[in-house]
């Protein structure tokens, strides 16, 4: 007897495991648990009884042999009855005989205490030792099998009970964490939305606001043209949130930060081995944006083979990983972004034309700052207000000050504003920032030879004097810096240097702050 028990015991054990799927729906796996104890070993009234987290009492959670009627009547407190001190011991019970214990309270009415020999077991349920529940059968076997063998059993099937249920707990707290966590982002991006497109109100930030909203909803591929600074990723976003698939991945790659090899494996993803190094699978960009958008920064910057590599993927949707036959097809909304003309790399054989029109299908040019002067004073406030709270100071700006914001061409746009407003925060005592705290950059220097006397410049290359003046100026007037600014190599910038006739004033400013008047290594013809 005691062989055919034990066999029966690893049968519904190995039943149990096998059940593993359902663990994410706790009440199916639960009752699918006390089934098959049913099935197996001929079991009665079988129920897991789970402290409520809201409420602290003890709810049947899951039971076998019981009505619903009878089911929502099981309801303890931790200090009721016998399920109760279960809980509150942390300890097995046994009731040889219900007739004969008062504890035994039978809220179920599911049982009739007058039939002889009708025994009870409980065993508490511990996660970390600490009881989150109690399982409790009715008799299972004959009274040729000990209690202490039913005891051992059920302690055993309450453990695996107890797994399931932390596993759930974590889950449903990382579903909580993730929630939480959208809608800090969708607040924020919310927030941006508001600032980008209600601190300013020129005509063409109007526009743009319109288009946005007009091509968000649609599944069109987007392509954002404008210079550096002036808010594509954040609109990138914005159309992302506004489409259908805000509930799904945005995905950000930027084409420029990659070489070719790497940036391949980076967005199409590769196999163990597929090349040296790669020790392990990895996922392209591709397949973590399905269900989503992808967001393609830069992407003037491609080369030629990724480029149809590119293009086969927008005619398709469909790739192979890197060192994979298989064809794999995923759901992908592309929003592309760059701030180089698309159309004269066509023309000059650096950009495929298919991909061009296959990205141009949308196409939605972000404004530079200085086509929009009347939203620097708006932007200007909005960037002080947000820095003085970071560093808890109380400024504001002066007549000439904005007068001086909003004549200079901002190279950098939104970003390099940003910027200067933070670093104005930092460095002025106030409580105003007059023009005199500008720095010289913004201003038409006069003491600043320019070319030749009597040869006026382009407003390009009046745009490029003032960027590298700006750039110089932040980096303590040295060249090499500047040049690492600017991502230009050191020759290039000073060729610039010598363009424009800046030698003599730069030596001055060296001096100026204490620098020796030498002249830096690669900035010779």
């Amino acid at each position: 007897m005691e062989r055919e028990v034990c066999q029966l015991e690893l049968k519904v054990l190995y039943d149990i495991c096998r059940i593993v799927g359902q663990i994410l729906q706790l009440d199916q796996a639960l009752n699918t648990i006390l089934e098959v104890l049913s099935r197996s070993l001929a079991m009665e009234r079988a129920t897991i009884v789970l402290k409520d987290l809201e409420t602290g009492l003890l709810k049947i959670r899951a039971s076998h042999g019981l009505r619903q009627e009878e089911r929502e009547r099981g309801i303890y407190h931790p200090d009721e009855g016998i399920t109760g001190l279960i809980f509150r011991s942390a300890q097995p019970f046994v009731v040889p005989d219900v007739r004969q214990e008062p504890l035994f309270l039978n809220k179920t009415k599911s049982r009739a205490i007058e039939k002889e020999g009708l025994s009870f077991i409980g065993v508490p349920i511990l996660l970390h030792g600490r009881p989150v529940g109690v399982l409790s059968v009715d008799r299972l076997f004959g009274t040729e099998v000990s209690f202490q063998e039913d005891i051992r059993f059920l302690t055993i099937v309450a453990a695996i009970i107890a797994q399931f249920f932390e596993l759930n707990l974590q889950v449903a707290e990382r579903e909580k964490t993730l929630r939480r966590e959208n809608l800090a982002l969708r607040l924020e991006v919310s927030e941006k939305y508001n600032h980008f497109f209600m601190v300013g109100k020129s005509r063409p930030l109007v526009e743009l606001g319109w288009l946005i909203q007009k091509v968000a909803p649609s599944k069109a591929s987007v392509l954002l043209l404008g210079e550096s600074g002036t808010g594509k990723t954040l609109i990138a976003r914005i159309v992302h949130e506004l489409s259908p698939r805000a509930r799904g991945p945005f995905v950000k790659v930027n084409c420029a930060a990659l070489p070719d090899n790497l940036l391949e494996s980076e967005l199409f993803g590769h196999e163990r081995g597929a090349f040296t190094g790669a020790a392990s699978t990895k996922t392209g960009r591709f397949e973590e944006a399905d269900g989503g958008t992808i967001f393609l920064d830069e992407v003037g910057e491609l080369s030629l083979p990724l480029q149809a590599k590119l293009l086969r993927f927008l005619h398709e949707r469909e790739f192979e990983r890197l060192g994979s036959t298989r064809t794999r097809k995923v759901d992908v909304r592309i929003v592309a972004a760059t701030n180089k003309d698309l159309a004269s790399a066509v023309k000059q054989g650096l950009f495929r034309g298919d991909l061009f029109y296959r990205l141009n299908v949308f196409p939605i040019h972000v404004p530079p700052l200085r086509e929009r002067p009347e939203d620097i004073p708006l932007l200007a406030e909005y960037f002080l207000d947000k820095a003085c709270g970071e560093y808890g100071k109380n400024l504001h700006f002066g007549p000439r000050a904005i007068a001086e914001l909003k004549s200079y061409e901002w190279p950098g746009n939104v970003r390099e504003l940003e910027n200067l407003i933070e670093r104005l925060v930092i460095l002025v005592d106030g409580p105003l920032i007059d023009a005199d705290d500008l720095p010289s950059f913004l201003k038409l220097h006069p003491e600043v030879p320019v070319r030749d006397a009597g040869v006026s410049l382009s407003r390009i290359e009046e745009m490029e004097r003032r960027e590298i003046l700006g750039a110089l100026e932040r980096n303590n007037w040295i060249q090499s810096r500047a040049a690492k600014d600017l991502g230009l190599t050191l020759r290039q910038v000073g060729y610039r240097v010598r363009k424009y006739g800046l030698e003599a004033f730069i030596k001055n400013r060296q001096r100026s702050v204490g620098l020796p008047d030498i002249r830096e290594p690669g900035s010779a013809s």
